[in-house]
């Protein structure tokens, strides 16, 4: 079995932090712009744009994790920074995932695209772990 190492966490860790910085600023940019309503349906339309891009990039450079364990890192980490840093620190309340456009449809778009685009790579995740430095030649002690 090969494992991840602290590299390939923090590349995986970068690409998801990407995507959610990314969207955090459509909807920062946007609702200067335009109406909330508005920035909504302009962040839910970008979103599996922003994470889908990303995640063949991920997958066509890096690929050390599978199609399921990327696409729940991506969306993990982008429902806990909303809980923690939007939701907890800027809004100082929980009322945004009470918003099934603003919240839940974005965080099944961040899913929905990486996943699929990940499956078109699966075969690479493999590949690209085995030949990662640190881990040994296959069939070399493990």
């Amino acid at each position: 079995m090969k494992t991840l190492t602290l590299r390939h966490g923090l590349v995986l860790l970068a690409f998801a932090l990407l995507g959610w910085g990314i969207c955090g600023a459509i909807i920062g940019i946007g609702r200067s712009l335009t109406s909330m309503q508005n920035t909504l349906i302009i962040h839910a339309v970008a979103v599996p744009i922003v994470f889908g891009g990303l995640a063949w990039l991920y997958f066509k450079f890096f690929g050390y994790t599978s199609a399921l364990q990327t696409a729940l890192c991506f969306t993990g980490l982008a429902i806990f920074l909303d809980a923690t840093v939007i939701a907890l620190l800027v809004e100082k309340s929980y009322a945004m995932f009470g918003s099934i456009l603003g919240t839940w449809i974005p965080f099944g778009l961040i899913f929905l695209a990486t996943y699929l685009v990940g499956r078109s790579f699966t075969p690479n995740a493999i590949a690209n772990l085995e030949k990662a430095p640190g881990n040994p030649a296959p069939g070399a002690g493990s």
